[in-house]
């Protein structure tokens, strides 16, 4: 399966939080899923900052791809995919990565139950 993680089960992983869901670390433990991470996230985590979320999101990057994780950059079909999606959820970061995961075949996997509504999309 294809997936892209969202940016909370990406920081958890990468730091051995207790937050990560037994679903979520089995999904992305098994090796014949490819994974993914958005571009979006290591935004978000820019602007939310080191001080806030106790990563650097450039070495998250470097740790990423590192560990064999595909990056998913945001194009203009990706924000163009972002108004046809239902009103479900307005958190802008999260709103394209679900267009982003729909745009390219991808399983979007969350702990935001409040995506459960997005097709592709499973929450862990």
């Amino acid at each position: 399966m294809k997936l892209l993680l969202d940016t909370h089960i990406l920081l958890w992983a990468a730091t051995g939080d207790t937050k990560l869901p037994a679903a979520a670390a089995q999904l992305i433990d098994d090796e014949a899923n490819t994974l993914y991470f958005s571009a979006a996230s290591i935004w978000e985590l820019t602007i939310k900052g080191a001080d806030r979320t106790g990563v650097n999101p450039a070495l998250l990057r470097k740790e990423l791809t590192d560990a064999g994780y595909l990056e998913l950059p945001i194009t203009s079909t990706h924000g163009l995919a972002v108004a046809s999606l239902p009103d479900h959820h307005r958190d802008p970061f999260d709103r394209i990565m679900v267009a982003q995961a729909l745009a390219e075949g991808l399983t979007l996997v969350t702990h935001d139950s409040a995506m459960q509504a997005y097709p592709h999309t499973i929450i862990v």
